[in-house]
């Protein structure tokens, strides 16, 4: 999907120190991530904690990225779980106006055969108003969709037009793209494994610290996609300390706390969720404070 090349950003949601949403800070968010030369916007995502947001905190989160936004960068909407008839409702009755696609992930917790996993897919294919990206994000949901179920989808479902992959697994990442259709498309959601991705042919990521450091993430996809992995790989280097920090007391807790170094937003998040540690949040300020001296 031509859209949905590059760098995407799964955004996060601000809260105010009293934990509701901070309609200013999110405004601040998206013009971070314009500012900084991202590809498209992916909201409601995992990173931005949406199984702990009610409806109309959703819909706020979502009116409130389309007006920032003013149809700038493409838009990703998350819809997604694990009550296969619940998702179907909420796609049928969501204004997804402004939206390119939707970002649904594999089921949590039911721990589905791949069959279930086909067969959830297959029935959210007949109702979606917009095109699907598959989520697979087994540290997650407790189970792997397997490239023989991507690839049996990606063939099936008209409206199914990627996964975002995070398995981790650069061997079923590449049986994927080798053996996917043409019009299917491969996206990293793995910052880790973001390069490797796109040097094998994905078409970018879904990133976590990109919304952080947007401008240098994005140089290093653009560069791989490029075919420059010699110049890409010397950027993800340079990160690779920022990956490892964010994701040390869970996501998103390290890149809220990266967003509240920045100046940009407060650093809570909702339980069961806690905020990142003080310890944490001083090795992200060295983090940022030495990798902006490097690429100042």
């Amino acid at each position: 999907m031509k859209q949905l090349e590059g760098t995407g950003v799964a955004i996060i949601t601000p809260f105010k120190p009293d934990l509701s949403v901070d309609e200013a800070a999110l405004r601040a968010v998206v013009r971070h991530c314009i500012d900084g030369g991202v590809d498209y916007l992916v909201v409601l995502g995992t990173t931005g904690e949406t199984v702990t947001l009610g409806k109309t905190e959703k819909q706020l989160v979502m009116k409130t990225v389309v007006s920032e936004n003013q149809g700038q960068l493409p838009l990703v909407v998350g819809i997604g779980g694990n009550n296969t008839m619940q998702i179907a409702e909420e796609l049928k009755s969501t204004n997804l106006e402004h939206f390119c696609a939707i970002l649904s992930v594999s089921p949590a917790y039911n721990k589905p055969t791949q069959e279930g996993i086909y067969q959830h897919f297959k029935y959210l294919n007949q109702v979606a108003p917009k095109p699907i990206i598959m989520y697979n994000v087994p540290a997650r949901t407790g189970s792997n969709m397997l490239p023989q179920t991507v690839l049996r989808l990606a063939n099936d479902c008209d409206k199914i037009v990627g996964i975002k992959e995070a398995s981790g697994d650069m061997d079923q990442v590449r049986a994927i793209i080798e053996s996917a259709p043409d019009q299917f498309s491969v996206i990293s959601g793995d910052d880790f494994t973001a390069l490797s991705t796109v040097l094998a042919g994905g078409i970018g990521v879904i990133s976590v610290l990109g919304q952080g450091l947007p401008k240098e993430f994005s140089k290093m996809i653009a560069l791989g996609r490029q075919g420059d992995a010699h110049e890409a790989t010397k950027i993800h280097h340079a990160l690779k300390d920022g990956m490892d920090l964010i994701f040390r007391e869970g996501n998103p807790a390290g890149i809220k706390a990266i967003f509240e170094i920045l100046g940009l937003a407060h650093a809570g998040v909702r339980l069961p969720l806690v905020e990142a540690s003080k310890d944490l949040k001083l090795e992200l300020s060295s983090f940022m404070k030495s990798f902006s001296k490097i690429h100042a």
